[in-house]
């Protein structure tokens, strides 16, 4: 499909109610807007499947809609840190950084050098996107070992004071995901949390008695990664890489 063929689909799904919606219920404001759900793009953007080309001329027509279109016809592979740097300069709500940022930059080849770098930007949806990125990277690297998330829980405790809505959600968000990453983890992000309670900040208060709420309940979900190392040759499967929680 051409790039014209595309954004006349998107026109013919143009509903200006839509935008009202969208801004009023759940806080998304774009320019250049044709007011269509997020769960309606996500089936165009599988009919259309990864093209690096037609994703990029989609971004470049600086309709909304497209560009997030964009965000999930790009494959993450082949995303440069050109590229990142050009699209996250641009984000204005919290959907589109998302968007971006859990489907493509989280499976990224420099997902983690963003992390480091955008957590120290001032603008509210490039440090939002550092957040993000920490929040799917758990769930997207089954393999990295625990010092690459526990390097992250400093950053989550510098920026927890930031009253921004967006970036204390975004910072809370990965403080709970790395704490389901496995039992080590989890003790590691509630010390942080703990932590974060008594601060001054009323931000930083939220982010860790939210996460305390989550992380500290007998309910939740604590995975196990990075996933055991199973000897096929063995009658008993041995754990040969994670001894902590093997048995």
């Amino acid at each position: 499909m051409i790039l014209e063929d595309v954004v006349q689909k998107l026109a013919g799904l143009a509903n200006p109610d839509k935008i009202r919606l969208k801004s009023e219920k759940f806080g998304i404001n774009a320019d250049h807007s044709l007011g269509i759900y997020h769960k309606d793009l996500k089936l165009i953007a599988k009919e259309l499947g990864h093209d690096n080309e037609l994703a990029i001329k989609l971004f470049e027509t600086g309709i909304y809609e497209a560009r997030i279109l964009c965000s999930k016809m790009f494959t993450p592979s082949d995303v440069t840190e050109d590229l990142m740097e050009t699209w996250v300069k641009t984000f204005e709500n919290w959907e589109i950084c998302d968007s971006f940022c859990m489907g493509l930059f989280a499976k990224s080849a420099f997902a983690r050098t963003k992390i480091l770098e955008w957590s120290l930007r001032e603008s509210e949806f490039e440090k939002r996107a550092a957040f993000v990125i920490i929040a799917a990277y758990c769930m997207a690297d089954k393999n990295a070992d625990n010092d690459v998330f526990l390097q992250f829980l400093p950053l989550i405790e510098r920026e927890a004071i930031d009253e921004r809505l967006y970036v204390k959600k975004a910072v809370n968000w990965a403080l709970r995901n790395i704490g389901k990453r496995n039992s080590d983890l989890n003790a590691a992000t509630i010390m942080l949390a703990e932590k974060l309670c008594v601060l001054e900040s009323k931000s930083a208060k939220w982010v860790g008695s939210n996460a305390l709420n989550q992380l500290g309940k007998s309910t939740v979900n604590v995975l196990d990664y990075p996933r055991s190392i199973y000897r096929k040759n063995d009658k008993q499967s041995i754990a040969v890489d994670n001894p902590v929680n093997a048995g």
